[in-house]
């Protein structure tokens, strides 16, 4: 597509986020801004202090799950696919694949179509739309596992690892480190979609989001927390748990526990190595390699932008290709590990 203008003029990176000069709102900002675009619920990227905030339900639930009354001042939903004027810049949210509620946002101004992307994968995820490719002139995209050494395999060969171990080892305890929203409920599915249909155990942290995917229409089956009289006593069965929790002294007091982490730096053994897991789980909610490069050639922009990660990478995978790219660099963007 041929652009009209270049889109810097109306579209900046800046310190606190990406600002839309001729809409006068920001995407994902840092620090409280009169009026937030929010792709979707992770702390890098939905934080607290807002006047006005634009994001899904679901994402507007989580915020106010997280932050209470400092999710933001006053709130609007908006629908999938539902387009909304804001300053003369049209604005429409699209699914991204990352977690509940997650979207790109097109924006459209003066024969220009830009798509943030957000965070976003393109595999199956039984607890969120599936990602949509969007034609745009930019495209602006993560690139946290911006690298050809990741691919992330197949997620119900990953889960069945959980229950394998569970079967060999009946008097052990598994404990699954997650991030607590998105891939602990994720997790919690694809075990229930392999037919395990008992009592999944949660640390306390994981039950108020898992609560709320129930309430959004995320079914996990039974579910109960942990109770501190239960420990020890919990041989064969699985926890759910925060990943800095699998070092604490909190993980010892179980049945000689198997420690696992579902995230996609599992693919790299010396970091599993490092944090002293047992059972290593390839799981990501992040498009890895393969799903980066295969989005740019679905989507077949003019221009790429590559917000975080391994921009480098990417961007010269661009240049390869043709394609003008590159790196934008934004500060605070994907800095939690642990949520990848």
């Amino acid at each position: 597509m041929a652009l009209a203008s270049t889109p810097h003029t109306w579209l900046q990176p800046r310190p606190d986020g990406l600002y839309c000069s001729a809409g006068d709102f920001w995407i994902d900002p840092h620090g409280g801004k009169e009026r937030a675009l929010v792709t979707h619920g992770h702390a890098d990227h939905a934080r607290p202090g807002h006047n006005h905030v634009l994001a899904t339900s679901e994402t507007l639930a989580i915020m106010k799950a997280r932050y209470g009354k400092a999710a933001g001042d006053a709130h609007q939903s908006i629908g999938y696919g539902e387009v909304l004027s804001i300053n003369g810049v049209d604005v429409s949210f699209y699914p991204a694949g990352h977690v509940l509620g997650s979207a790109q946002i097109l924006l459209e101004h003066e024969g220009q179509r830009i798509v943030v992307s957000g965070d976003y994968k393109r595999r199956r995820d039984p607890t969120c739309a599936p990602f949509e490719p969007i034609a745009c002139d930019v495209f602006i995209t993560e690139a946290t596992f911006g690298l050809p050494v990741f691919t992330h395999p197949d997620t119900a060969e990953e889960v069945a690892k959980i229950l394998a171990a569970k079967a060999a080892n009946p008097e052990r305890t598994i404990l699954v480190g997650a991030y607590a929203l998105g891939k602990c409920q994720r997790v919690i599915r694809h075990l229930r979609e392999a037919g395990y249909d008992k009592t999944i155990y949660l640390h306390g942290a994981m039950v108020a989001l898992c609560e709320l995917y129930e309430t959004l229409g995320v079914s996990l089956g039974p579910l109960k927390q942990v109770n501190l009289k239960e420990m020890g006593k919990l041989p064969g069965e699985i926890i759910l748990c925060p990943p800095g929790q699998l070092a604490d002294r909190w993980a010892r007091r179980f049945a000689d526990p198997i420690s696992a982490f579902a995230s996609g730096w599992m693919r790299v053994r010396q970091r599993a190595k490092q944090r002293g897991v047992e059972l290593p789980l390839i799981i990501s909610d992040h498009a890895d390699w393969n799903e980066l490069t295969e989005t740019i050639e679905d989507i077949s922009p003019g221009e790429v932008w590559v917000t975080h990660g391994r921009e480098d990478a990417l961007v010269h995978w661009c240049t390869q290709k043709g394609i003008a790219a590159q790196a934008l660099s934004l500060v605070g963007r994907g800095e939690d590990p642990d949520e990848s």
